[in-house]
């Protein structure tokens, strides 16, 4: 029996990949100081378990294809907030930001069609657009430049004929590039100018650490028809099993046909968009000591890592990812290694490799480290890696530093 091309030119996730090996680590006593999944350990606001509890529907009926009422509204109101004048008509909620993307891409791309993406990405992107028949198109970055990309030369050097999109993750992951207004026009003058879809990946907005107000392309005006966002309540409310996103655009004829999509599968749960609504309920204060501890742990981050020799690493702006390119010379070999080889008082530490991030085999020593531990065990977990790299560095790669 065959099995699909498309499916076979995808890969396995790099954030999840080495799960076997460390079970197999744990199951011999080491403790894993885990930063290679963004799985945030902030309390999910209590709105949320309130919401469950007080549910009271004799039936658990399905919820209408494009969203529950107030779940929808609860997201209208949100970006009203933010100067986004989106509507309920313009948005379809869904099973994650995942799914959003899933049916965006089965909408937009043909077989053959191509989204410019700057590289490092995150990998699932891949995945959902491969198997909707395209292609990304990559803008090359490197961590000497701080992983910044948004140059007119460098992305209308991508563009041709079979594109149909840029994608921008804002603040990105894995790389916390935040953009600067004046970065955002940059994109969108020239989606005007090539009449291309932006989409914005916005799920980690609120996690921006410079003191700018929250930004999102769907602020810019003049090209309301040619954006699309993808939002979820993963990241912002540390609420990533409820597994609620949405997809939003003011431009109708997308969203029609986007809703064939929503439709054929149904609904999204209900009882979780009642209680993903809850959460915007949450004032400001939440939002600002989230922001507040994701700092120290930025900060503590960064500061760790530069101390390590032969790290080259920019200092993310935002979300709570970090990437870096280690002296090391292979990092999924470095992962394995740290995993079945080493450890320090019975204890070790992983990370999400590089290479899966990028196109065309590059990101070999490179990694991402999501920076979502508690403040002692993140510091831990940084002395463990630099401890791993020059253990490594001298009894595998035989180096005499």
């Amino acid at each position: 029996m065959k099995i699909s091309k498309k499916i076979q030119e995808c890969a396995l996730s790099p954030m999840r990949k080495f799960h076997p090996y460390a079970v197999k680590a744990e199951e011999q006593g080491k403790k894993i100081y885990k930063l290679n999944i963004g799985q945030p350990d902030i309390k999910t606001p209590e709105q949320y378990f309130d919401a469950v509890r007080n549910f009271e529907q004799p039936v658990l009926a399905y919820a209408p294809s494009p969203g529950l009422p107030e779940m929808v509204n609860s997201l209208v109101n949100y970006y009203k907030g933010i100067g986004s004048n989106f509507e309920a008509e313009d948005v379809i909620v869904t099973t994650g930001g995942s799914e959003a993307l899933s049916i965006l891409f089965a909408c937009i791309l043909d077989e053959g069609s191509e989204v410019i993406i700057p590289e490092p990405f995150y990998p699932n992107y891949n995945t959902m657009i491969r198997t909707a028949g395209g292609k990304i198109t990559p803008i090359h970055t490197t961590p000497e430049e701080g992983y910044r990309y948004a140059v007119k030369e460098k992305i209308e050097a991508c563009i041709n004929e079979n594109t149909r999109a840029i994608m921008v993750t804002n603040p990105g992951n894995p790389t916390g590039v935040v953009l600067t207004r004046e970065e955002m026009q940059v994109i969108a003058d020239i989606a005007k100018e090539h009449d291309i879809y932006v989409i914005g990946d916005e799920v980690y907005r609120e996690f921006v650490y410079g003191g700018e107000p929250l930004a999102s392309m769907s602020q810019i005006k003049e090209i309301e028809q040619n954006v699309v966002v993808v939002d979820s309540v993963s990241k912002r409310f540390s609420a990533c099993g409820a597994r609620i996103g949405a997809l939003m655009s003011k431009n109708k004829e997308l969203m029609g046909q986007a809703m064939k999509m929503a439709q054929a599968r149904l609904s999204v749960a209900t009882l979780d968009q009642v209680a993903s609504a809850a959460l915007y309920q949450c004032d400001s204060s939440y939002f600002d000591a989230t922001r507040e501890e994701y700092k120290k742990r930025r900060d503590t981050c960064y500061a760790m890592i530069k101390k390590i020799p032969g790290v080259v690493c920019a200092e993310p702006q935002g979300a709570f990812y970090m990437m870096a390119a280690l002296p090391v010379d292979d990092a999924d070999k470095f992962n394995q290694w740290l995993l079945e080889e080493f450890e320090d008082n019975h204890e070790t530490v992983m990370f999400a490799p590089g290479g899966g991030f990028y196109t065309g085999g590059k990101g070999k020593n490179e990694v991402r480290i999501a920076y979502v531990l508690k403040q002692a065990d993140l510091e831990r977990a940084m002395e463990l890696l630099g401890l791993g790299i020059a253990q490594y560095r001298k009894e595998v790669m035989g180096c005499n530093d």
